[in-house]
């Protein structure tokens, strides 16, 4: 059936991959990349026109120290819109129409129930949790203010984050990137005009946060209500269908639990930071920044696995799941380790770009230096955690990544950090879990792998 926004569309489960991966992930790529932007945005804006130094850097810390908090509240619906992805990406591959209108109503009906939800949750707990993190006195009513905004912002959030799972499903990453990019541009506008015209600092920066999800998830809407493909929104059958609900929460539920555990586990880094004071802080808050952006490049290698290995086992193409995941590997390591190292060598510069305290940029360095060199084993081990969702997998992964990233580091900071109480100790965690981490996830992925090919062999067999 031939669309107006056919254009958009990427065809997963036939031609070569490489290219089709690097059409899909770049767009992605972008996306993120100008959304750490915007965000270090905020940091900057709030960091160099807050007043004299002391006070833009505890807002830098305010900020920065939020991160970890939020991702774990957030984590568990976050993890569902990997589940709509995964559900969305097979039913537009076999072109089954009935269950995709299920699909896409369910969805936005789960992100404005969501939202709310855990808008109110954020709310209440967000001062409560800053405290027992043990944020210092001068930072953590800054933190607390920036969360409980943020928060009243979580429906329109989850609204652009779920919808554009569902045009991550039919391999659109284009109109994302452009609805981001109006919508960042307003967040920096409206950074300055609230922070450098009118002062208000950190909730400054947390109102134009908020109302530049509100425009993305608006852009979002309007192209699921303007298409004429089978992923149509029509508002008015807007309502959770139980059995879409349970396949979504299937895939979705394990990878939010895991995202929440990770975010646990970074809660307790960010614990254990806070013990070194603010100065430390607000350097691991920009080095943290700065990380994201090779974070984020790499993470949409990781969507790219799960949409195109979910849409091939939606197209019964068994053959091609080996060659997106290492197609998937090679892009992921390249991206890993050129942006990783590039990032630590001109580090202090760009941490300079956050602060001008000379304290601070030896922090955010210190910690580039072991976490940015060696990101590519955190790719990889998404990547291939990716592969096993696509293919409706994700209690193997998750029980992996709790045990493997997060026990391990949990484990870490009880006893080798105890024992040396430095930052670089404390950094080293990361890599050390992530490869250990990896080597368990390909284990399970040619287990399951098996598995899944039997299933769709057997499934050609009873159709022939």
């Amino acid at each position: 059936m031939k669309t107006k926004n056919k254009k958009y569309e990427i065809d997963m489960t036939q031609g070569a991959l490489l290219p089709k991966i690097l059409l899909f992930a770049i767009p992605l790529m972008l996306s993120s990349v100008l959304q750490l932007l915007f965000n270090a945005a905020d940091i900057v804006v709030v960091g160099q026109f807050s007043g004299d130094e002391t006070m833009g850097a505890n807002c830098v810390a305010a900020i920065g120290s939020t991160g970890s908090l939020i991702n774990m509240i957030l984590s568990v619906f976050m993890g569902l819109s990997v589940g709509v992805n995964v559900l969305a990406a097979r039913y537009f591959a076999g072109r089954l129409q009935k269950e995709m209108d299920e699909t896409v109503h369910t969805t936005i009906a789960l992100a404005l129930f969501g939202g709310i939800v855990i808008g109110l949750i954020g709310i209440v707990i967000s001062k409560p949790l800053l405290i027992l993190m043990g944020s210092p006195d001068e930072v953590v009513n800054l933190s607390a203010l920036y969360m409980r905004i943020y928060f009243i912002g979580m429906p329109v959030n989850l609204l652009y984050n779920f919808g554009a799972a569902i045009l991550r499903a039919i391999g659109d990453t284009r109109r994302p990137l452009y609805y981001l990019i109006y919508a960042g541009i307003i967040n920096v506008i409206l950074n300055m005009l609230f922070v450098i015209l009118l002062h208000m600092h950190v909730a400054g920066v947390a109102l134009a946060t908020i109302i530049a999800q509100a425009i993305s998830a608006c852009l979002i809407l309007r192209a699921l209500l303007k298409t004429d493909d089978i992923y149509k929104l029509d508002l008015k059958r807007i309502r959770i269908d139980p059995d879409k609900a349970k396949r979504i929460a299937k895939v979705g539920l394990p990878a939010g639990f895991q995202g929440m555990i990770f975010s646990f586990s970074n809660v307790l880094i960010q614990s254990s930071i806070n013990e070194f004071g603010a100065v430390a802080m607000a350097g691991n808050a920009a080095g943290s920044n700065l990380e994201g952006f090779v974070y984020m490049a790499m993470n949409s290698i990781y969507q790219a696995c799960v949409s195109f290995t979910s849409q091939n086992v939606g197209a019964g193409k068994s053959e091609r799941i080996g060659k997106v995941l290492a197609n998937c590997l090679l892009i992921v390591t390249t991206v890993g380790l050129v942006m990783g190292n590039l990032f630590y060598f001109f580090g202090d510069k760009l941490v300079s770009i956050y602060t001008a305290e000379p304290a601070t940029i030896k922090y955010g360095v210190e910690r580039m230096a072991i976490i940015c060199t060696l990101y590519f084993l955190c790719g990889c081990m998404d990547v291939i955690c990716g592969s096993l969702r696509g293919m409706g997998y994700s209690t193997a992964p998750m029980i992996v990544s709790i045990i493997g990233a997060c026990g391990l580091r949990i484990v870490w900071i009880l006893t080798v950090f105890r024992a040396y109480h430095t930052l670089t100790v404390l950094y080293i965690s990361y890599p050390v879990t992530w490869f250990i981490t990896a080597s368990a996830h390909l284990v399970c992925y040619f287990i399951i792998k098996k598995k899944v090919i039997s299933v769709m062999n057997k499934g050609k067999e009873k159709l022939a």
